[in-house]
């Protein structure tokens, strides 16, 4: 028997969703446990202990996106996915917001699945972006995930957090979507389609925005990928 390589909680009102799910976590070698109310889901999520929790958005008693703010909330450090409606951005946006790590789309593949379950998972806990950085007069706190200017401040989630890092780690190059996949999010395979970049790079920029203006802070090189800004 195969050793489990991880706990998984999904929370699934779909019943044949959720038990096929179970029987494909539980095949590749992890340990799953199910819940149908939203309510219960985020009982066990705060008790309990799991590596990954997995979120239908439209529960009984309590939906995905108040449950995922919640876990977020009182366990920072929580993997979590979002299954969404398939093409609904807004959902993705929404869920992202409230401090989801990834999501996927319903209908979805196994293969889709499987990439984004093992991707969260090998990020939790090597966050790239503890360190501390002065970008075009802004100061990012990667311990406390604040970024400041003058008086103003905003939160930041740490996955904006990874990205501002790597990108300044490679501030004279161009870094492509799927080199940020892999190195940002951990995808073993980067040709999965995923707006998850465009998604966290648009919110990264409105944060910019709220503080100093529409500085080009972060450059689209179109069809090759993002740059930081050389300071003058």
């Amino acid at each position: 028997m195969r050793k489990s390589k991880a706990s998984i909680l999904v929370v699934e009102d779909d019943r044949a969703i959720l038990n096929g799910l179970l029987d494909v976590f539980v095949f590749n070698g992890y340990e799953a446990t199910g819940v149908e109310d939203g309510g219960e889901g985020l009982r066990k999520a705060l008790e309990e202990r799991y590596d990954l929790v997995i979120l239908d958005v439209m529960l009984p008693t309590i939906d995905g996106f108040a449950i995922c703010a919640e876990i977020r909330q009182k366990k920072p450090g929580q993997a979590i996915i979002i299954l969404t409606a398939k093409g609904s951005e807004d959902d993705i946006v929404t869920g992202f917001k409230a401090g989801a790590d990834d999501y996927v789309s319903k209908p979805f593949s196994l293969r889709e699945l499987m990439v984004r379950v093992e991707a969260v998972l090998r990020r939790t806990g090597k966050p790239l972006g503890d360190e501390q950085l002065n970008l075009g007069g802004i100061f990012f706190n990667g311990k406390t995930l604040i970024a400041s200017h003058n008086e103003r401040t905003v939160e930041l989630t740490r996955r904006e957090m990874d990205i501002l890092v790597y990108l300044n780690r490679h501030r004279d190059q161009i870094v492509s979507k799927k080199e940020l996949l892999k190195e940002v999010w951990d995808y073993a395979d980067a040709d999965i389609e995923t707006r998850t970049v465009d998604i966290h790079i648009l919110k990264l920029r409105k944060k910019i925005t709220s503080l100093v203006g529409d500085i080009p802070l972060i450059v689209t090189v179109r069809g090759e990928g993002y740059r930081l800004q050389p300071e003058e």
